[in-house]
């Protein structure tokens, strides 16, 4: 080839920046369609606690270490002077918090005698300060940006006359609206009542904020159903999702045992195609309620199975 040749072959100056251009928006549309095709598919994440020891760098790191990109984080009754060391860690480490989470204050007993009267904002003597502790979590959560606040709200009264079941609406409603002021949504989670309760609870508070956090162990550890059916009864309402599974109540004053996942009664499977059905891309956070290595070996093969479940229902 002549230098002539090689002249006329060469693109011109305008040539190559339309070249440049279109390699640019191509590559655009590439990160475009994998950002489409992480956003069409759950993500995975774990519950991590920003209190304790370590604080949140500890709790954040963790995540990170065991190879997650999304948390629940739990905030307790933590001052506003958690709000820097949070925000550092989750932006060092690039973590998603998709819900802040806490109980409130006060004797809580996870069983079917002590349980009713002290879990949540049903107790009506715990009620006034753990809905005020509910708000301030609205308000850390707030200056994070994060957009839901998530918690047990106790034994909601199975029968909607009693009086305590109209106080529960009430409560809801109050801690609900706080957090529509704050542009949160307010989770519910599964476990201590029927769906259908929980479905007539956020009927009559009314809210378009309320939501469900699915934990797909808690019905089974309460005996109050099975998550694959609930989806049939408040699916449309789940926006967050607890990877967890367990064992039938044998023992009338005691819940059922948590085991690891694909250890107990939950059917991962169909869960996981009803989940499809309802097109959830929510987070789905991997929730072992046990500490040391053997919470961290159970939490990794969690990891390794709910990944290849995912892929194989909503595509890889």
């Amino acid at each position: 080839m002549n230098s002539t040749e090689m002249k006329s072959s060469a693109p011109s100056p305008g040539r190559r920046r339309f070249l440049q251009t279109v390699a640019g928006a191509s590559a655009a549309v590439a990160m475009a369609n994998r950002a489409s095709a992480a956003e069409s598919k759950p993500r995975l994440g774990i519950v991590t606690n920003a209190t304790g020891p370590g604080g949140p760098e500890k709790g954040i790191a963790k995540v990170h270490a065991l190879g997650f990109r999304t948390c629940q984080v739990h905030v307790g009754m933590s001052p506003d002077s958690i709000v820097e060391p949070l925000r550092q860690a989750l932006a060092k480490y690039q973590i998603e918090a998709t819900a802040v989470m806490t109980l409130g204050e006060g004797k809580m007993v996870w069983d079917f005698y002590e349980g009713p009267l002290t879990i949540g904002i049903i107790p009506p003597s715990t009620r006034a300060a753990r809905i005020n502790a509910l708000k301030r979590a609205s308000d850390l959560a707030k200056k994070l940006n994060i957009e839901a606040v998530h918690t047990h709200c106790g034994f909601i009264p199975e029968n909607p006359n009693l009086p305590l079941y109209q106080d529960a609406v009430k409560a809801i409603h109050e801690i609900a609206s706080y957090c529509k002021a704050n542009g949160q949504s307010f989770m519910m989670e599964t476990g201590q009542e029927t769906p259908v309760t929980l479905l007539r609870a956020i009927h009559d508070v009314g809210l378009d904020n309320v939501r469900v956090n699915l934990d797909t162990a808690n019905l089974i550890l309460y005996d109050m159903g099975e998550p694959v059916g609930a989806l049939d009864v408040i699916g449309k309402y789940v926006h967050g999702l607890h990877a967890k599974d367990g064992l039938y109540p044998t023992d009338p004053k005691n819940l059922g045992k948590e085991v690891p996942i694909g250890k107990g009664r939950v059917n991962f499977p169909a869960l996981m195609e009803g989940l499809k059905k309802l097109n959830y891309t929510g987070p789905i956070t991997i929730e072992r309620e046990i500490s040391g290595p053997k919470q961290e070996a159970d939490i990794r093969a969690s990891k390794a199975f709910l990944e290849k479940l995912i892929d194989r229902v909503y595509g890889a």
